[in-house]
C-alpha cells in the first residue's frame, strides 16, 4: 500500500522538477527529452495515471509530440483522428478543459469519450501551451478514476506548461518568428525517428514500447547525446541496438515503475 507523499514531500519533488527543467534549458537542448521530462513530471506531481502533449504543426493541425505510455498515445492519437475532445477544445479555445468525470459529459464527444471509457480512463484534464494570445498546444492529464484537479494542481499544471512553452519558444533560435515554425516542425519531424528507434529496440530485446523508449532515454542521459540524434543513428545503422540495451540504468532511474 502506497503512501501519499507529505507537503514537505511534495514541494520538494515540484522543486527538483522546476529544477530539473531548468537546467534542460541550455545552450542545444533536447525539445523532445523536455516534453517527456514534462509528462514524467506530471504524473509524478499531479496524481495522473498518465499524460500526453500535443503541439500545433505548421498547417494548424495537432501532433503528438510526448506520452507517458502507450495507452495514452492511442487516446491522444484519436482525437486528432475524429477531430474532438477535451484536448482539441483545449488547443482551439486557449482556456483549461477540466473533465472529473467522463461520464457527465453526455454527447459532448462521440467518437472520444467511450473509446477513453473503454480504455479505462475516467478523467481527463486539458492544459494549454500559450505565449500570450497564441496556443502552441496542450499538456493532457489522463487519470483511472473520477477525480477532479485541485485548484493548487491546476496552477502546478499552468506552470509546468508555461515552463515547456518557454522551452519551445527560447529565443536561441527564432528570428521574427519564421523561424519557430521550423524549430516546431524539426521536433515533430525528429518524434518519427524516436519512434522508428523504439520499433529497433523492441524487436531487438523483445521489449514492450515503453521499455523500449526508457532504454533509449537512459542511454541519451547516460551518454549526454540528444534523443533525436541516438534515434537517427539506429535508423541509419550507425549505432546498434545491443550498445543502447547495455547501457545502465541512471541513479534516478533506478526503483522506478514502469511506465
Amino acid at each position: 500500500m502506497t503512501t501519499s507523499p507529505s507537503s514537505a514531500q511534495r514541494e520538494a519533488r515540484l522543486l527538483r522538477a522546476f529544477v530539473e527543467m531548468a537546467d534542460t534549458l541550455v545552450d542545444d537542448y533536447d525539445v523532445i527529452d523536455l516534453m517527456h521530462q514534462l509528462v514524467d513530471h506530471c504524473v509524478d506531481l499531479l496524481d495522473a495515471d498518465a499524460a500526453g502533449l500535443m503541439l500545433v504543426n505548421q498547417r494548424g493541425g495537432l501532433r503528438l509530440l510526448a506520452w507517458s505510455n502507450e495507452r495514452t498515445r492511442q487516446l491522444e492519437l484519436i482525437q486528432i483522428q475524429q477531430g474532438e475532445g477535451p484536448c482539441l477544445d483545449c488547443v482551439n479555445s486557449g482556456e483549461p478543459v477540466l473533465i472529473a468525470d467522463l461520464r457527465t459529459t453526455g454527447d459532448r464527444w462521440p467518437q472520444f469519450t467511450p473509446e477513453a471509457l473503454r480504455a479505462g480512463i475516467a478523467s481527463v484534464h486539458a492544459i494549454p501551451l500559450r505565449l500570450r494570445r497564441d496556443t502552441i498546444g496542450a499538456l493532457n492529464l489522463f487519470g483511472l478514476r473520477p477525480n477532479p484537479l485541485p485548484p493548487e494542481h491546476v496552477r502546478v499544471a499552468r506552470a509546468l506548461a508555461d515552463t515547456a512553452t518557454i522551452g519551445i519558444l527560447q529565443e536561441r533560435a527564432i528570428h521574427r518568428g519564421e523561424v519557430l515554425t521550423e524549430q516546431l516542425q524539426t521536433a515533430l519531424n525528429n518524434r518519427v525517428a524516436i519512434e522508428q528507434a523504439k520499433g529497433i529496440i523492441s524487436y531487438a530485446a523483445n521489449l514492450d514500447i515503453d521499455e523500449a523508449f526508457h532504454a533509449l532515454r537512459t542511454y541519451s542521459r547516460n551518454n549526454n547525446i540528444r534523443l533525436s540524434d541516438i534515434a537517427n543513428q539506429l535508423v541509419t545503422g550507425r549505432l546498434q541496438p545491443d550498445a543502447v540495451l547495455a547501457s545502465p540504468p541512471t541513479p534516478s532511474d533506478e526503483g522506478r515503475p514502469p511506465a
